[in-house]
This record gives C-alpha cells, sequence and structure tokens, in this order.
C-alpha cells in the first residue's frame, strides 16, 4: 500500500542558465530527459531566483523566505541551525527525508571575509563575545563546519560530525565543492572504491586541457563512473530502493549536482561530445562600449582574461573561441547530468513510486556564459545569471500543463511543497502558490519578483560591498544600486540580450518610476511577519 501523501524528488543543478535546455528551445544541447519532464509536466518560463548568490538562493529554497529574512545575505554566512524550513515541516508530518549531494547552507569559513567592520575608539570597552552581534545565537564555528571542504580533505573524507536532523534532513551524502575537486562523503566513497584515484584531481593531473588558454577547463583523471555525477545518480537509486521497502511513509529526497559549476571538467567520453567550433554565441555576446553600464565597463578594465583574475570566483571577458570552449564543455557536463537523470527517473517508474512522485527540477541560479562577453558570475543581474530553469512532473495529470509562463521565483517552492503535501506552511513563509497556475487557475497578482543581492567581496573596482535590488517583470527589469547615481533598465521582451540600458532615457522616465515604486512596495510587502505578537487571548 502507497502513502496517501506525494512524494517528492527534488533534482537540483548548481549555476545551471535558463535557456542551457532543450525544451527551452536551445537546439545544441542534448538533455532529451529534461526535456521529457518538462513535456509530461510543466515547465516555467519566467523563473527566477531570490538572489543570484549560491547559499543566499539555496537558503531562500530551504526557508521560503528571502535572504534578507534568512540571515544568508552572501556567501559565508550559513543558515542559523534554528530556522525552520519546509523539510523540517514534512519530517514533522512523517516524511523520510534525505540529501544527496551539494547542499551548501553552510561552508566557506576559510574565505577572507570582506565585510566592513565598524571601528571604534580604543577606550570603548567591547561587549562579551556572547553579546558581540545583534543575536545571541551567533555563528559559532564549532556548530557550522558540517560542509567546510578543507575538513575533509584533511581527514581524507572520513565523515565530519553532522548533528541531525541537518535542516530537516534525516540523513545527509554530502559533495562539498565542484567538478573533480569534490568531497565529503563522495570521498570517503571514492577511496574506498578506487583509492588510486583519489588524490588525483585538479588541473596538475588533466588528461587533456583546452585549447584556448582558460585555466579551468580541463579533462579530468577521473572516469565517468567515479565522477561525482555517477556517485548522486547510484546514491539516488540507491535510496529509491530502501525507501520502497516501506511505501506507506512518504519520502523528499533533494538530489543536488554539484555541476554545471565551473572548473569546466565533464570526464570521459563527455568532453569531446560537443564541438566548439560549432557552438552559437548567446544573444548579446558582442556590446559597443556606448553600451556599457559603468560596473561593467570597469570590470572589463579589470578582468581581461582567465590569467588575471583576482579569485577564481570573480567575473572576467573571454574571446569568442575561449566562450565557444566553455560552453561546449558545460554543455557535457549538463548532458551527463541529464543521462543520470534518465537513469533515476527510469528506475523510479519501474519501482513502487512510480504512481504518487512529483519531480522537480531546477538550479540555485544561472551564469554569465558568454552574456556580453562575460564568464563567471557576479553583480550585474543579466538574465543569464537570475533566470533559471524550473519543472514540475507531477503524477496527477491536472498540474501538468507544459509551458507555464506565470512569473514564478525560488521563493514559491517552499510554499508550494508544503501545500501540495497537505501541510500548513508556517508563519514568516513567503512566496506565492505556484499550484494555482498549475491547476489552471489565476495566479495571484504580481507586479513584478523581488531579486536582492549583496556581494561577498568588493566587485569591479567599487571600493565597499555592494548591494542591488531588482524587479522583474514579463517585459521589464530594473535594477538599483546602493549608492550610486545611475541603475539599469531593459525592455527584456525586446530586448532580450539586455544590449540596450534605458535607464537614462526621458522617452521612459514614466516607466523607470513607476518600477521604482513597484520595486519599494516589493521590499516592503516581504518585510518580516514572524513571530506573532503575544497575546493572553
Amino acid at each position: 500500500m502507497q502513502s496517501d501523501r506525494p512524494n517528492f524528488l527534488v533534482i537540483t543543478t548548481d549555476q545551471q542558465r535558463w535557456d542551457h535546455v532543450g525544451y527551452a528551445g536551445n537546439n545544441q544541447i542534448r538533455t532529451p530527459n529534461i526535456d521529457q519532464l518538462a513535456e509530461k509536466g510543466s515547465w516555467f518560463s519566467n523563473f527566477y531566483v531570490a538572489s543570484p548568490t549560491c547559499m543566499s538562493n539555496r537558503a531562500t529554497l530551504m526557508t521560503g523566505r528571502m535572504p534578507s529574512l534568512n540571515g544568508v545575505r552572501y556567501n559565508g554566512v550559513p543558515l542559523d541551525l534554528d530556522t525552520v524550513t519546509f523539510v523540517d515541516l514534512l519530517r514533522a508530518a512523517g516524511y523520510r527525508t534525505h540529501l544527496i549531494g551539494k547542499c551548501h547552507l553552510q561552508g566557506m569559513e576559510s574565505e577572507p571575509s570582506h565585510a566592513p567592520r565598524e571601528v571604534f575608539p580604543p577606550e570603548l570597552l567591547p561587549p562579551p563575545v556572547d553579546l558581540s552581534e545583534a543575536r545571541r545565537s551567533n555563528h559559532s564555528l564549532g556548530r557550522y563546519r558540517c560542509e567546510v571542504q578543507q575538513l575533509w580533505r584533511a581527514a581524507r573524507g572520513c565523515a565530519q560530525e553532522t548533528p541531525l536532523p541537518y535542516y530537516g534532513f534525516d540523513a545527509v551524502d554530502f559533495c562539498l565543492g565542484h567538478a573533480d575537486k569534490v568531497t565529503g562523503h563522495y570521498e570517503a566513497w571514492l577511496r574506498e572504491t578506487a583509492p588510486e584515484m583519489a588524490d588525483r584531481y585538479g588541473a596538475g593531473y588533466a588528461i587533456e586541457k583546452g585549447s584556448t588558454g582558460v585555466d579551468q577547463v580541463y579533462k579530468p583523471v577521473l572516469p565517468e563512473e567515479l565522477y561525482s555525477t555517477s556517485y548522486i545518480k547510484e546514491k539516488t537509486i540507491s535510496q529509491l530502493d530502501e525507501f520502497s521497502k516501506n511505501p506507506k511513509e512518504p519520502f523528499f529526497i533533494h538530489c543536488s549536482f554539484p555541476d554545471p559549476h565551473h572548473p569546466f571538467t565533464p570526464p570521459g567520453h563527455y568532453w569531446d561530445m560537443y564541438d566548439p567550433s560549432e557552438i552559437l554565441l548567446p544573444t548579446g555576446f558582442s556590446v559597443s562600449s556606448s553600451n556599457l553600464i559603468p560596473p561593467e565597463e570597469v570590470m572589463r578594465g579589470y578582468y581581461r582574461n582567465q590569467q588575471k583574475i583576482e579569485r577564481w570566483t570573480f567575473p572576467y571577458v573571454a574571446t569568442d573561441d575561449q566562450t565557444r570552449e566553455i560552453i561546449a564543455r558545460t554543455y557535457g557536463q549538463i548532458t551527463m547530468i541529464d543521462d543520470a537523470i534518465g537513469s533515476i527517473m527510469q528506475h523510479l517508474n519501474k519501482g513502487k513510486f512510480s504512481e504518487n512522485t512529483i519531480v522537480c527540477f531546477l538550479s540555485d541560479h544561472g551564469d554569465y556564459l558568454g552574456q556580453h562577453g562575460l564568464m563567471g558570475k557576479g553583480p550585474i543581474h543579466y538574465q543569464s545569471i537570475i533566470r533559471t530553469p524550473f519543472v514540475w512532473l507531477d503524477y496527477k495529470q491536472s498540474y501538468n500543463r507544459g509551458r507555464v509562463d506565470t512569473l514564478a521565483s525560488t521563493l514559491d517552492i517552499a510554499k508550494t511543497i508544503l501545500l501540495r503535501a497537505g501541510l500548513q506552511p508556517y508563519n514568516g513563509i513567503q512566496g506565492t502558490n505556484l499550484l494555482l497556475p498549475l491547476e489552471g487557475n489565476k495566479p495571484e497578482f504580481r507586479c513584478g519578483l523581488l531579486i536582492e543581492q549583496t556581494t561577498q567581496y568588493p566587485y569591479l573596482g567599487f571600493q565597499d560591498l555592494i548591494t542591488i535590488s531588482t524587479i522583474v517583470n514579463e517585459k521589464w527589469r530594473l535594477s538599483a544600486w546602493s549608492g550610486q547615481g545611475w541603475g539599469e533598465l531593459y525592455r527584456i521582451d525586446d530586448d532580450p540580450g539586455e544590449i540596450n540600458n534605458l535607464w537614462n532615457s526621458s522617452v521612459h522616465s514614466a516607466i523607470k518610476l513607476k518600477l521604482l515604486i513597484d520595486l519599494i512596495q516589493l521590499i516592503q510587502s516581504h518585510r518580516e511577519t514572524s513571530p506573532y505578537p503575544l497575546s493572553v487571548s
């Protein structure tokens, strides 16, 4: 007998553009299994992140709360362990919960912080350590070291202590890092399965390197069957088998791949699956200097090529050939994930869960990957960064509608999953109910979506951290930069490459004013509502 509640299999990738799937119109990439999910289910054409920062958006996915409320304002700030996640509610309702792969709700403590600290006169007595932050539950290192890659690597894959449940997960199998440099539980498995391969990672052990001089492009020595994508696939299949032993209890599995994030290292035959010379450059690859907004103009002076990047995470300018090669290797990474998804779905469909499992597919954020000739990621909110795939495949056919053009956000997923599971969300959850458009009903009105970002480092020649607030709807994208006298305004339906910045256009002053007012109202509507006030009645 099966559970009367739906099971959930949520599949995420890392840093995958919205248009790097076949179903969205990309005729070069091969993603038949993801395309089949979209064809059988529903895919959202206007799906956006709450923040184009890894940890911030993943925290929003788990909490259904904007970064300004969940506290993960940028990478390096872990999600508070006292935070309630939607997985907590599923678990409390009897769901078995398991995370396999990339989590990224903690970690990065080894990265130097550039967060400004106010300097006080030395004669002032500083507060005690436990009172040094605005909240007593500050992020002491001892409680937030579960995802520190360096600790796992130093321990040669021996598991670091992970208190369970972990943000609602009964069990975790971590894949920490990217490309062929992944550690965590994966490294322990690799050392047991093929110990001779465990320390052969990075460009120094590459079988082949890229031909265009980009350091982060190489074919790893790891064969396909030992790559992290294969590990996550096998672990997910194994967990489905384990859960099938008791089908009366519903499950939630988060299957989270570290690719197609840079470095660009597809293994085996995925390395040369795509010929770089045949790769089409994305819309908006070439721009003239007269069209550049100020930060990009500065950035082009700072980061001319890969070799001069100050940090491996910083954006940089790439040539035509470099862009084609990087996209080709990225496609190889994505197709490997697609094949893994195909194996997982084949196993799911032949098992006991085929008739009551909902499958979701999404990415944590995008990547420039050629937009305006840029590579990597940064605070310029081009569509390639803030827009991602999102597919919902439901076992109830009434929820499967093909293309859905409703505005949707990572912020909506937690509430939607809880409602679909028949559970009341907790106070303070944000977002809207995506079941309405999936049911064919009119969705809740939105003047646009709010996207927040504060950078972890000074970018683009700025001397301090940068905060950007963006509103995006079906036609427009407006971004306001803190402390600047300029901004961004694009008519994205007519200008998908976001070439013509209309911020200073007198013809568009009225729409700019309206969008600025809408942005303010969005910020106000996403204010804190938790906790409820105390009352004796």
